[in-house]
């Protein structure tokens, strides 16, 4: 009897803990929550201010321009036009956004990362180089040449790229399992940090003289 005991209170515990796992819910507990600067108009739900469900337009969920090339006039050659939270307030809670993303001839959407989102791209018109690089200690490059109708994934948070390696202009779509992704470009992060990260930091860790940190650094100044 004092076997069964144990092992119905073992029995009792493993269910309790199971409970406890399957009560965590990560979906949103409403059918939408408009995302509001102030809580003037707005009610409290799921832990986040959001717009009175009766003052919600159509105008809330809606976008539009992604059919207008974004400028490529700048030093990448590339732009990247964002549809988050902030140009759908719609958005808010539902965990997706997208992109438009334009090349010119050689254009680049330097390594960069999304801390908070995994990235779907899709080819809609040129050819694309892209690759993602996978975290210590490995740095595996996973990389590939795309053309019109390619689709390629970028891992949540892992290092990528894209870049044009045709004679013309290129454009791509990317969906992205977040509402606010968030984006880190590498070389402007490390060399135009504000305040500067310390040379002596930079010196170390790229392995070069500090008049080689100091020229990348003046090439990031705003």
């Amino acid at each position: 009897m004092a076997r069964f005991g144990v092992l119905s209170l073992a029995v009792l515990l493993g269910l309790q803990a199971a409970m406890l796992v399957s009560c965590f819910d990560p979906s949103p507990l409403q059918d939408f929550c408009v995302a509001v600067d102030e809580p003037k108009s707005a009610v409290f739900v799921n832990g986040k201010f959001c717009k009175d469900p009766k003052l919600v337009k159509a105008e809330d969920f809606l976008f539009q321009g992604l059919n207008i090339p974004g400028s490529t006039n700048n030093r990448q050659n590339s732009n990247v036009t964002l549809v988050n939270v902030d140009r759908i307030p719609g958005l808010n809670t539902l965990g997706i956004s997208l992109a438009r993303i334009d090349y010119a001839p050689y254009g680049l959407n330097p390594p960069h990362t999304h801390p908070r989102g995994t990235e779907i791209l899709v080819v809609v018109e040129g050819s694309l180089l892209v690759g993602f690089v996978t975290s210590n200690p490995d740095n595996k490059l996973f990389t590939k040449v795309l053309y019109k109708g390619d689709v390629f994934v970028f891992p949540i948070g892992l290092i990528h790229f894209q870049f044009n390696v045709g004679h013309g202009p290129a454009l791509a779509f990317a969906g992205l399992s977040s509402q606010n992704p968030g984006t880190i470009t590498i070389a402007n992060a490390v060399f135009g940090s504000k305040p500067p990260i310390s040379l002596d930091v930079l010196t170390k860790a790229f392995q070069v003289d500090e008049k080689v940190i100091e020229a990348l650094q003046m090439q990031f100044k705003a």
